[in-house]
């Protein structure tokens, strides 16, 4: 009995053993073990073995990217104004040992760092600079955070400003003064969009003048040249008629015949008389052409009967026209 007993002590003995010398380390976890209290390897994530009672587990590190929030920081600005501001870090662990050899209480470490870091940054820009350039802000945090913790094992890979609140008086008197650049830029676009639109009128009506007189230039081109084609169509019936006067005279050379064509062309002549304004009296001859002219003969010369029969009916008495 006392050697099963003895026995199964051992086996007890040999399992725990077995137990502390295997370890199983999960992916994004690296473990630091020392040996009789001094650094000896890192244990990378799947299974390691160690020396039980020899080795221990210093630490569990966690490798994946940490997210580090820091309380309000009281700030002032390089033109003396007190704000609070809210600042988030992001970073990550890339060597276990140096995290825990190399720095004594990291985040407390980090949170005084950060905050020493921003109020000199801050305070060589004034509140306007401040609140506009928060990218820039966040760029010089990340450089100056980066080199300082690179010898604690850390890579910080992101500063975010999470807010930049001024005082309550300070911002009453931004938003006013905001409200009035918005007022002044919209009187601006305004008085830009009314000369806009005067600028497009008058083009406008430049456009509607120049298309008007090229209309009224096409007008007159066009009125002259149905003039001169009415005068040069005139001119050639003129010219038609003299010679079917001067080819009547020469086949008929009569005294009557030169009698009435002389009456037809003077009585073609009335109407230009006739109009002018200054004109009320017109007097036809009685003698001289009357008197050698037969009724008949100048119808058949002028074509016109109704004239024939006006010079018969004065010849039969009727009295003189005028």
């Amino acid at each position: 009995m006392e050697a099963l007993a003895a026995a199964a002590i051992v086996v007890v003995l040999v399992l725990v053993l077995l137990t502390m010398a295997v370890k199983l380390v999960p992916q994004s976890k690296e473990y630091v073990v020392e040996r009789l209290g001094r650094y000896q390897r890192t244990l990378t994530p799947g299974l390691n073995v160690i020396i039980p009672l020899v080795d221990r587990v210093r630490k569990r590190v966690d490798m994946r990217e940490q997210v580090f929030a820091i309380p309000p920081v009281p700030v002032i600005t390089k033109d003396n104004v007190g704000i609070e501001v809210d600042v988030v870090f992001y970073y990550r662990v890339t060597s276990a040992s140096d995290s825990i050899y190399e720095i004594a209480g990291l985040e407390n470490a980090i949170t005084e760092l950060a905050v020493t870091t921003l109020r000199n940054e801050l305070g060589t820009m004034d509140l306007e600079e401040a609140l506009s350039s928060r990218e820039e802000i966040n760029t010089r945090l990340r450089a100056e955070l980066g080199a300082a913790t690179q010898t604690w094992g850390l890579n910080v890979t992101r500063v975010e400003l999470k807010s930049l609140a001024p005082p309550v008086q300070v911002r009453q008197a931004m938003e006013k003064l905001i409200e009035a650049n918005r007022s002044k830029r919209a009187e601006i676009e305004r008085a830009e969009g009314d000369r806009d639109s005067a600028i497009l009128r008058a083009e406008g009506q430049k456009r509607s003048a120049i298309l008007t007189a090229e209309g009224d230039r096409e007008s007159e081109i066009r009125r002259a040249e149905g003039e001169r084609q009415a005068l040069r169509l005139r001119g050639e019936g003129e010219q038609a008629a003299i010679g079917l006067v001067g080819r009547a005279f020469a086949e008929q050379p009569t005294d009557e015949v030169r009698a009435a064509l002389l009456l037809a062309r003077y009585i073609d002549v009335f109407p230009d008389i006739a109009s002018g304004d200054a004109n009320k009296l017109i007097i036809v001859p009685n003698d001289g052409l009357s008197g050698a002219i037969d009724a008949s003969i100048l119808g058949e010369v002028l074509g016109r009967t109704e004239l024939g029969d006006a010079l018969a009916a004065r010849d039969n008495g009727a009295p003189d026209v005028t």
